[in-house]
């Protein structure tokens, strides 16, 4: 399970309509325990797709090892990923489920005609084979 803030929620789905028709994404922090992942910041990060930003999206190894280093001094860590998926549902891609990493938590805002339509979390399953809803408390 993921545990969210209301605000940080917002948040994501403010930035997803903010970028649309383009894909928006991040990164979310936190703290991990008992196999709960309770996130306490949202980054935004920039598209850095040039060929396809409609519907694919990059965030950089420098931008994420530098987010690591930073997070190096405290007891949070990179517990998760937001993108949003322009006109189409918050289902992972085939893309995603190729460029995804287990454990980690994939949130995906469903944009539509540029105002969210729905949001769902994901987790790819340890074979990577597909993925699997992850619940998604928000508070």
């Amino acid at each position: 399970m993921i545990q969210l803030k209301t605000s940080d929620l917002d948040q994501i789905k403010q930035i997803a309509e903010e970028i649309y028709p383009h894909e928006c994404c991040g990164v979310m922090v936190g703290l991990a325990e008992n196999g709960i992942k309770r996130v306490t910041e949202v980054i935004p990060a920039e598209n850095q797709r040039t060929d396809s930003l409609a519907n694919r999206y990059l965030i950089t190894a420098d931008f994420l090892h530098g987010l690591e280093k930073e997070l190096r001094e405290s007891e949070q860590s990179v517990i998760g990923f937001f993108h949003s998926h322009p006109d189409v549902p918050a289902r992972p891609s085939s893309y995603d489920l190729e460029h995804a990493w287990p454990w980690y938590s994939y949130l995906i805002v469903s944009v539509c005609k540029g105002q969210t339509e729905e949001v769902q979390n994901w987790k790819l399953k340890n074979d990577r084979s597909s993925f699997d809803p992850e619940e998604l408390k928000i508070s």
